[in-house]
Order: structure tokens, then sequence, then C-alpha cells
């Protein structure tokens, strides 16, 4: 590998890095327009249809009912994919203000990156929940959470993390 390829490389991560640091940031002060900006154009959104604005409408309708969040991201792994695509998993510990509820929540993020000619984007974020549990709760006392139908009890995670195939080399 030459300097150059080097060079691109390590700018690579460190472009798709600050994604999830944003993400958070902007999801935290409700910037929704500048999270928005953070996905590829043509973003798939389930139900919501496709593209920013159905992105945004998706947000809106998952943050209405929270009150004060605090994302905080750790633990991330990108496997760049050539020059112009990328995966990877972000750990995520959060403290999210549901009505009268203090959540503290253990989320692992997987995405999926694309270089545009805006930089590096997320084409697509799944949301992969350990646990979702009132502060004080030992949440392997709660039900399942069945997120995102219901946001407070125990993920799927770890039972589909352990010795999953897809898991990230």
């Amino acid at each position: 590998m030459d300097d150059h390829q080097l060079l691109h490389k390590l700018l690579a991560y460190e472009e798709i890095r600050q994604l999830a640091a944003k993400y958070a940031a902007a999801l935290d002060a409700r910037r929704l327009d500048d999270l928005v900006q953070l996905f590829v154009d043509d973003v798939e959104v389930g139900s919501f249809g496709t593209g920013h604005a159905a992105l945004r409408a998706s947000l809106e309708a998952s943050l209405a009912p929270l009150g004060t969040t605090i994302l905080s991201v750790a633990n991330q792994v990108i496997e760049l994919e050539g020059l112009t695509e990328a995966h990877g998993e972000v750990y995520c510990s959060a403290e999210i203000e549901q009505g009268e509820l203090w959540l503290r929540q253990r989320i692992l993020y997987r995405d999926e990156y694309r270089h545009t000619s805006r930089g590096w984007k997320f084409v697509k974020r799944q949301h992969l929940l350990w646990y979702s549990a009132p502060m004080g709760v030992d949440p392997r006392t709660l039900p399942p959470a069945n997120w995102p139908a219901k946001n407070v009890g125990m993920g799927t995670l770890p039972e589909a993390f352990h010795g999953a195939d897809d898991a990230m080399s």
C-alpha cells in the first residue's frame, strides 16, 4: 500500500467515525436537518418511503414521545470495501427520558456507509438493542422489549450477537 492509499484509508476511517459522533450530537440536540444530511440522498426508510423527507418524518415520529436523550458512542469497527463502500458496528450507551421514566439503553448499530460527492454518508443504520431499562432496574428481570414497538425490556442481543455468523471479524 503506497502513501496515497494509506492516507485515503485513514481519512475514510476518520470521516466514518465522525458520522457516528455527529449522529449522536444531532439527535440529542434535535437538529433533524443536520441528522438527515448524514445519510445518502436515497436512504430507504421502510414504510415512510425513501429520501431525506421520509427519514425526517420517521425521526420526528420516533422522537416525539422522548424528552432528553444522551447518546454516547464507542467501540466502532469499520471495514472498508474498496474506495466507496464500507460497513461497521458502533456501540452506543444512551440515557433517555420517556414520560416519567429515565431509561438506560445499550445499543449496537450495524451500519452501511457510502462515499458520495459530499463525503462519507450512512446508507443504513440497523438499531439492535441489548436492553432498555429504567434506572435502578436490572434489565435481565424485564420481558422482551420488542423494539421498535416497545422500547423497555430486553432486546435481541446478546443472544443474537454471541457467535453470530454475520458478526464483524
